[in-house]
Formats: C-alpha cells, structure tokens, sequence
C-alpha cells in the first residue's frame, strides 16, 4: 500500500471567480432560477455560435427527457441509441413509454456505428440519439443524412462533447434538433450537477421552457421581478420540476468562461498519456480528426490481452496504489432492468462487450498538475 495521498479519478476546477458569484447571488436574495441563470443561457448560447436558444435545466438527464417530449415522443415509439452510455440516455425514452432500440458501437471510435443504424429502423422509430462519447464526435454527417432519409429527429447526447467540434463546427450548432450538454461535477465544466438544451427550433425551445416548470405558462423570474401585478398564471401541461438555480448558474457563468482553456489543458494531459504509455499492452483513445476538437472528457485505455492482467484487477493494483481509475460504461445490455425488459443477452453487442470488459477510465482533470501525472503514469507502467 502507498503512503502518498489518494489521487481520485476526477475533481472539479473552482477557484475565487465562482466562489464569489455565488456569494454575490446569496447576498442578493436570488438563491432560485434568476438573473444569474438568463445570464448563463445567454452566455451558453453566444458560445455555441448564436442564434439558437439554450435553457437551463437541473441535470442533462432533464435536459434529454424535456427534448424527447418536445419532439414528439410518446407510447409505443422507438428511439435509436448506443448501449455503451450512462442509462440516462435510455431510460428518459422508457419515462415517455417509448422504447430504446440499441445499436452497437464502432469499436474505434466506441461511439455509436452509423453503418448499422438503417437495419434499426421500423415503422415505429422516430428519432436517433448520437452519443459523444468521452468527447469525441460521432458520424453526425452520416448520422443526419439517415435521419433526413427517414424523416426522423435527431437529439445529441452531448454530456461529454463541450467545447467538442466537428468538421470545424462546435457540437451544439450543428443541423440536429437538439443538443443536451452536461454540467454534472465530473464534466470539463460543472455547475454541481446541471444541463442545457440548445435548439434552433422555437417551437422545441418553447415546449422545453414550459415543461421545465411544471407546464405553467410564464416565467416565474418575469412574474416575481415584475413592477406591476404578475401573480396571474396558467398550466398549460402537465410540466416538470427540471429548473436551474442561480447559485448553480453563478458556477456555470465563469466556468464556462474557462471552457476552452480547460479543455487545452486535458488535450495535454492526454496526448502525454498515449505518447509515455505507447510501449505498453495497450490500446489507446483515437484522437479527433484533422480540424476537429476532441473535449477529452474521459480517456479509455483498453487492456490487450497480452497485458496479463485482467481490467478489475488493474483497478485494484492501481487503487493499491492510492490512484482512482473508473469504468465507462457497463453497457445497458449487461444491466438487469434492459436485460429483462427488452429480453437482451450479453453477446448482442459484441463490440460494446469487449471494450466494457477491456477499458478502464484514467484520472484526467485540470487541477492535476504534472507530477500528479507522472505518479500515474508510472504505476501503470509498474503494472503492466
């Protein structure tokens, strides 16, 4: 056992900046959805290229499901996703009644394979759900091309991809429906746990904005800051309770600020991983193409099986040596509620399987410095 200190596998990257907007929000007496939050959306908005809306919700979970019911989803619809995400992706399409049709992963890329979606598609289907997976951007040129051939939506699971782009576009403009980014504390910016919603569609960012909150059909802001008599409201629909708060959104505004900072600084620390890790047993992440940006949310070592050891027992040897590792994902298939529910076998997805059972998640944050680096990289390649 090491007697340095535990490094974990992720910590978030405050300093006085955040610090102090929200002691200024808590000061001012809006602690709820606020001024402090209609600045971040604006911000989020601008960043992503303009003219589109972006609304703020308490987690991308939220951000996905308010989505799927503005683009229609309802009983007896099918959604195309991957099996190799977080359940969130799928199981905000099981809330609506509808049903998630898994299609398997590029096992390069690892995210999900376009050649395979058009054998997914049924009368039923409705709307294909991408997921970036560890910040780097899928086929979306296939990808909307299928979805325009068959008249379906496309929502981006986009919790790992900011300020991810593709062919030189940021994700969150490109021409989907809909893009969900996450602001849960692990993600390249936090705001403890939130989301956003970025459309061009007004009637989507409509539909979001009302369900947000509870159905009702004007902004609790607008009415509590009016001069006037404002306490006349209607529900419209049988909303959510999916807001924002400004003490989350005075995170976000200065996070966000440092996005493109924070992300250089993980490109680093990944590109020194693969270049001091090469002569190991080892399969590395791809990097994004020529003109493209990858956000290196995560950075997935797969183990060869000339490694010798098996990826639970690398976990163990490097958490015996005071260092945090994770796995993502176990895919959906090999989880009790999918298998049971829609009759799934391990073997169904054969590529998400083998990196499941290979891949294992380095400690990859900005506030590691160099040295923290090094003492991982050198416990792996003791290991190895």
């Amino acid at each position: 056992m090491t007697t340095k200190p535990f490094l974990p596998f992720a910590l978030p990257d405050i300093d006085e900046a955040e610090i102090n907007e929200v002691v200024d929000s808590l000061r001012s007496g809006w602690v709820t959805t606020g001024p402090k939050t209609r600045r971040f959306e604006s911000d989020f908005a601008e960043f992503v290229g303009g003219n589109c809306e972006a609304i703020s919700v308490n987690s991308a979970t939220a951000g996905l499901h308010l989505a799927l019911e503005a683009i229609g989803i309802s009983a007896g619809d099918e959604v195309i996703t991957t099996p190799y995400t977080f359940t969130a992706t799928a199981e905000v399409i099981r809330y609506l009644g509808a049903h998630p049709v898994l299609v398997d992963i590029d096992p390069n890329t690892l995210n999900i394979d376009p050649r395979k979606i058009e054998a997914a598609i049924t009368s039923r289907t409705r709307a294909i759900i991408p997921v970036h997976f560890a910040g780097l951007a899928c086929d979306m040129t296939t990808i909307l091309a299928i979805a325009r051939k068959h008249k379906l939506k496309v929502l981006e699971d986009a919790a790992h991809a900011l300020p991810t782009r593709y062919q030189g576009q940021l994700i969150g403009s490109l021409d989907s429906d809909v893009t969900v980014f996450s602001f849960y504390a692990t993600k390249t910016i936090t705001t403890g746990e939130g989301g956003m919603i970025v459309t061009r569609n007004p009637e989507i960012a409509a539909r979001c904005k009302v369900m947000r909150l509870h159905g009702i059909s004007r902004d609790a802001f607008d009415r509590y800051t009016s001069n006037k008599p404002a306490w006349h409201y209607e529900v419209v629909a049988p909303g959510f309770k999916y807001n924002l708060t400004d003490l989350a959104s005075s995170l976000g505004i200065h996070q966000l600020q440092k996005a493109n900072r924070f992300q250089q600084r993980r490109q680093e620390m990944a590109e020194r991983y693969t270049h001091e890790l090469a002569d190991l047993p080892l399969l590395f992440p791809p990097s994004a193409a020529e003109g493209d940006l990858h956000a290196w949310h995560l950075y997935v070592l797969r183990l060869k099986p000339e490694a010798g050891i098996k990826r639970n027992q690398f976990i163990e040897a490097m958490a015996e040596r005071g260092i945090g590792c994770s796995v993502h994902f176990i895919p959906l298939h090999l989880h009790p509620y999918w298998q049971n529910s829609y009759h799934l076998q391990p073997k169904d997805f054969p590529d998400s399987l083998d990196t499941y059972e290979q891949a294992v998640s380095l400690p990859l944050y900005t506030k590691m410095t160099d040295q923290d680096q090094t003492r991982v990289i050198n416990s792996i390649t003791e290991i190895l």
